[in-house]
């Protein structure tokens, strides 16, 4: 006699009506608590103790809001000093499309971009004979790096100093003016913001 076993399944457990309102109700509290009460007390309280940072540490010349401390700007003039390469698309630090270049060391692309970046730096300062540092040839891994290393700064202190007629010590101590520390003296290096160094230069120098 053959005897067939049936494997026992379980059968799904049906949701108990009773719990549909609790759970409509814990959903709702919790995106209310999520994203409304917490942002909300977390903004005012950013606005209240770090004003400054919570509008984006935008910087404004002569009532003008010209940019932020957190975002560099290209610039490509003798008189000012250049940032980082940056690969954002469609133009060089477009906060919208933060990226790197993604190139890895082997190729030709990343070594077009930093030779041609070479080329330019020699051209605007062809007396200069200095290494360039590798900051100054290099996209950063977001795009939007304000900063440049002090020794990029130095390196084109001479070049911004003739630009404008300044004396070279005076371009120095700028400099060493707009250097930020690191937030820990283990973590970081200092840099040097390079949208606040210009805009040292031109109360200083202007434009000519």
């Amino acid at each position: 006699m053959n005897t067939q076993v049936q494997s026992a399944q379980p059968s799904p457990v049906p949701i108990q009506e009773g719990l549909a309102r609790p759970m409509l109700v814990i959903f709702i509290a919790l995106s209310l608590l999520t994203g409304l009460l917490y942002p909300g007390v977390i903004t005012a309280v950013s606005k209240a103790v770090f004003p400054h940072q919570a509008d984006g540490s935008l910087i404004e010349k002569d009532g003008k809001r010209i940019g932020s401390e957190l975002i560099g700007q290209p610039f490509s003039e003798p008189k000012y000093f250049w940032g980082r390469l940056s690969a954002t698309a469609p133009m060089p630090y477009n906060p919208a499309a933060s990226a790197g270049s993604n190139l890895g060391p082997t190729n030709p692309a990343l070594t077009d971009a930093a030779r041609a970046r070479i080329d330019a730096l020699h051209a605007a300062d062809p007396g200069n004979q200095a290494p360039v540092p590798v900051d100054l040839v290099t996209a950063s891994g977001s795009g939007l790096d304000p900063h440049i290393s002090p020794a990029a700064a130095e390196y084109q202190a001479a070049r911004v100093a003739r630009s404008r007629g300044m004396a070279l010590e005076q371009v120095k101590q700028l400099i060493a003016a707009n250097t930020e520390a690191p937030l820990l003296p283990v973590l970081g290096d200092p840099g040097v913001n390079v949208l606040k160094l210009n805009l040292a230069l031109d109360d200083v120098a202007p434009k000519r």
